[in-house]
């Protein structure tokens, strides 16, 4: 669009052009000129050359009167357009003119209005008049200037605007007469328009800069009107400069904001309302940086530089966060302010604060999602250093210090690069949860460290004290109690110096200290006093293992042959004295270097209770033995009370009763197989008795073979059936298994004689063929065959 070209602002009906002002504003680049723009208007009657006035002063192309059609209304409503060639912008406003008879006498309203309009918004106004109406009662010009001025008392607290008044037609009489003249009739004017309270006395100098100017007839001196008109327009230029013709800038609203500001000054006028222009102002500041500052956090919103920096946030710490969000953020404001910095101060910075701490509304939960980064970040690295300090050595106490330090200063250092200029934002909390949750791993190390010491010297102690105890224990004497008590001390001294040693790196106090190396103390004791316990609870067992070795093997360990000749009854009582020595020493726990008289207690009541010399004396002992708790004992350190040790020596006598009934039967058995030839008074009668069958013997040498062969088949039987070994058991078990036994014994003993004796018989057969004739020898071979079997049987019998 050409700059001059015109767009109407209000129509004649009085609605405001909304659309067609935007790109109006757009189109000669209003919206860039900030404040460093003017706004021109003109009033006037209708048909007295405005347009043409305008059109020549400032090069617009307002719509002129056709003077061959006659004397008409040509611009209706209020057009606007930019001054060409004047520097800084200069926008300039056409009024509809006044008291044309297109509206009417009485139809003033919208001459009103305007006029407000153009004083509101204007900062130069034109009036133009005839020059034959200045002096005239009844002249053209007063109207409107009643109306001027009458509509200036509805602007609360206008500013200074410049009225220069316009003398058209200019006649002989010079501008130096011409302008007292106006200049009177315009005080009168002032003068007779009614003033609010306030300004009664008010001066019109207050509120009008008053310019005049002359300017020769168009038609009848066109060159010397356009030399004037020439002159005229250079007082425009730098118009809104200090001492130029626009005067008073105070109430000026940015050039961006001009279309809104017009409007909503119209619609106030329209509605009939007084226009405050110092709150119109404020209004328009208002709206127009609120807008600017949601136009600029839309903007920020769609930053690229924002949504990567974002975005890279959400999966770890960013370097130089700070530097480039808050580059971000003061190029957001910055631009804010360059829209904004024309509009009035306090508006422009309260709008101003809010889109900042909109701003930082924003970008908060990243920061904040940053400081997460940046504290779990520091607590991995913390854990990573702490544990390759203590896996080096490094002393607890001093490695937890200088880890916490650095990373402490790594956290700081991050936030210092984390922190936004434009905000006061504090990481002093996020710094102290950091700081806990060190503290809380901390903790948790020393606590897993010390379970750790602990755990490493118990087990220690479990290996050093369980297996001894028990060992000694099994051999429980007298020096049994005093040797653990001496092993526990060592190894408990060992252990507790060796857990005080690790504790040294840890800085703990001395309470919790000695606590911990007590607890271990008490923990060595422990072990004992259940490993007491449980040997206790086999101590029945023990006993009887006890007994047996000690009834079974002599005093070089070797197994007892009871050959008759042993004390079973002294090695009885030996074998379960030292069983009840047993008891005696599983009964209670003898940590403390303390007597008792335990032993002789069982002793009396258990042992020597059968003597018939003490029998009274043995019913007061077992009454001693009825109580649950031991003479001089603390119940906690008895492990078998007196009534279990009596129920443990009754069974433990049951149980081992059985192995004492056999020790005196195999000793009665060994007695009757050594004693195997009959008495000697037998022997004499076999001797007087059997003589003379002894003398048949000697006379027939066949019944000795026939005694030997017999004697040999006895003593194969005797072998095969093991009678001695069966006999053993007794007589009636011996002849019951012999009775079972001897029948398939026998039938085996003649089967391998069958078997022996088929051999020779072959043998006897092969020779009678070699040698025929020789008969009478096969009876002799027969004969000796059959005497020979029964010698060949003996090996046969060995074997079996």
């Amino acid at each position: 669009m050409d700059a001059a070209c015109s767009t109407q602002l209000i129509d004649g009906d009085g609605t405001f052009n909304v659309s067609g002002v935007d790109h109006f504003i757009k189109e000669v680049k209003l919206e860039e000129c900030g404040l460093s723009y003017a706004v021109v208007s003109i009033m006037g009657p209708q048909s007295s050359g405005k347009s043409t006035l305008l059109n020549h002063l400032f090069g617009t192309n307002f719509r002129e009167m056709d003077a061959f059609r006659g004397r008409s209304q040509t611009t209706k409503g209020i057009w606007i357009a930019r001054c060409a060639g004047i520097e800084p912008c200069t926008v300039v406003m056409d009024l509809e003119g006044t008291d044309g008879r297109e509206r009417g006498e009485d139809d003033t309203a919208f001459e009103k209005q305007s006029a407000l309009f153009a004083l509101a918004v204007s900062d130069i106004v034109l009036i133009n008049m005839w020059c034959h109406d200045i002096g005239r009662e009844q002249a053209a010009n007063k109207p409107l200037l009643k109306t001027v001025f009458q509509v200036m008392m509805r602007l609360f607290s206008p500013r200074k605007t410049t009225l220069m008044f316009v003398i058209r037609d200019k006649t002989r009489t010079p501008l130096e007469n011409l302008e007292p003249v106006l200049r009177e009739d315009i005080q009168k004017i002032w003068d007779s328009v009614p003033k609010p309270q306030a300004h009664k006395e008010t001066p019109l100098s207050d509120f009008f800069n008053v310019e005049v100017v002359a300017l020769s007839s168009y038609e009848e001196k066109e060159e010397q009107f356009k030399e004037q008109v020439y002159n005229l327009r250079q007082r425009f230029f730098h118009s809104v400069a200090p001492g130029g013709l626009a005067g008073d800038r105070r109430g000026v609203v940015p050039a961006n904001a001009f279309a809104f500001s017009a409007k909503q000054m119209w619609q106030v006028i329209k509605d009939n309302k007084d226009l405050d222009l110092p709150a119109h102002k404020v209004m328009v500041a208002t709206v127009r940086c609120e807008e600017i500052a949601n136009e600029k956090f839309s903007s920020f919103i769609a930053n690229e530089n924002w949504r990567e920096l974002e975005e890279a946030v959400q999966s770890g710490p960013v370097s130089g966060f700070g530097k480039k969000l808050s580059s971000i953020l003061q190029s957001c404001l910055s631009e804010y302010d360059t829209e904004a910095t024309y509009f009035e101060e306090g508006v422009r910075s309260s709008k101003r604060q809010q889109l900042q701490e909109k701003l930082l509304q924003l970008v908060q939960p990243t920061f904040q999602d940053l400081l997460g980064h940046l504290r779990s970040g520091a607590l991995e690295n913390f854990k990573n250093a702490f544990e390759k300090a203590l896996d080096a050595g490094e002393g607890f106490s001093s490695s937890a210090d200088s880890c916490t330090q650095s990373c402490i200063f790594r956290f700081d250092k991050g936030c210092e690069e984390a922190v936004i200029e434009q905000a006061k934002w504090d990481t002093s909390k996020t710094r102290e949860k950091l700081q806990r949750d060190i503290e809380a791993h901390i903790s948790s190390v020393r606590t897993a460290k010390l379970s750790e010491l602990t755990t490493l010297y118990e087990s220690k102690l479990n290996v050093a004290l369980s297996g001894p105890v028990e060992a000694l224990l099994d051999g429980a004497n007298d020096e049994t109690w005093p040797a653990i008590r001496k092993l526990l001390r060592r190894e408990g001294e060992l252990a507790v110096y060796g857990l005080s040693n690790a504790l040294s790196g840890f800085d703990m106090d001395d309470e919790t200290r000695n606590k911990m190396l007590s607890d271990l103390e008490n923990y060595a004791r422990g072990i004992v006093e259940t490993k007491a316990k449980e040997e206790a609870g086999r101590a029945l067992m023990r006993m009887k293992d006890r007994f047996a070795t000690i009834f079974s093997h002599d005093s070089d360990s070797m197994p007892r042959v009871w050959t008759g000749k042993e004390d079973i009854r002294a090695i009885t009582k030996m074998a379960r004295s030292a069983s009840l020595k047993l008891l005696s020493v599983m009964a209670v726990i003898r940590l403390e270097d303390e007597l008792d008289n335990i032993e002789k207690t069982l002793t009396l009541a258990l042992v020597n209770s059968t003597s018939n010399n003490a029998a009274s004396k043995s019913i007061s002992t077992i009454d001693s033995l009825a109580s649950s708790t031991w003479e001089q004992v603390a119940p906690e350190k008895t492990l078998i009370t007196p009534v279990q040790c009596k129920s443990l020596w009754r069974q433990f006598k049951n149980e081992t009763e059985y192995t004492v009934t056999q020790a005196i039967s195999a000793q009665e058995a060994n007695r009757r197989n050594n004693n195997w030839l009959p008495p000697p008074w037998a022997i004499l009668a076999l001797v007087v008795l059997g003589f003379n069958e002894f003398m048949t013997l000697l006379r027939n040498p066949l019944w000795l073979g026939v005694l030997f062969v017999g004697y040999l088949i006895s003593k194969a039987l005797w072998v095969q059936l093991n009678i001695s070994g069966e006999f053993r058991n007794g007589a009636l078990p011996g002849l019951l298994s012999l009775s079972t036994k001897f029948l398939p014994t026998v039938m085996n003993l003649l089967r391998k004689l069958a078997e022996e004796g088929q051999a020779p018989s072959t043998n006897t057969n092969q020779t009678s063929s070699a040698h025929s004739g020789v008969t009478t020898n096969g009876e002799s071979s027969s004969s000796s065959s059959s005497g020979s079997s029964p010698t060949k049987s003996v090996p046969i019998d060995k074997s079996a």
